[in-house]
């Protein structure tokens, strides 16, 4: 039996794939679970659609990823940390304060999760931060961190 599968499927597809599958694991599990819907003509055009549109919203959010790599990459983020005597910091710097400086210096709105720093910021100095934008999108900009 033909079926369109709604949700991904574990060693069968992906959603949206048109996949044959035995009469009963069709009827029983995919369709009772609705994990799937039967390949009628109707179902397959409007599967072919929903495709397209998705294909077309990545391609989109690509493009937006690339625009805003292109500007991050321009970026200088400038932390003030406090020090002490010896000129060594107190605690470090994360992904966090990295993201929240962009935030707050650029309006760039990047998620702290997809900001990685290359090296532990324990220091004062220059450092490399990277932005995971996309899936195929990074960009790596500087951090340097400076005393108060």
């Amino acid at each position: 039996m033909k079926v369109i599968l709604l949700q991904d499927v574990k060693n069968l597809g992906k959603k949206g794939d048109v996949v044959e599958a035995a009469d009963g694991y069709a009827r029983n599990f995919l369709l009772a679970r609705k994990l799937a819907k039967e390949a009628t003509t109707a179902n397959v055009n409007q599967a072919k659609a929903d495709k397209a549109t998705a294909a077309h919203r990545a391609a989109q959010a690509k493009d937006e990823a690339v625009v805003l790599g292109a500007q991050v990459e321009k970026v200088v983020v400038r932390m003030k940390v406090r020090v002490g005597e010896n000129g060594k910091m107190f605690g470090s710097v994360t992904s966090k304060d990295v993201a929240e400086a962009l935030i707050k210096q650029t309006g760039l709105n990047i998620d702290r999760r997809k900001i990685e720093l290359k090296t532990a910021v324990k220091g004062l100095g220059e450092y490399t931060a990277v932005a995971k934008l996309h899936t195929d999108v990074t960009a790596t900009f500087k951090v340097m961190v400076e005393a108060e």
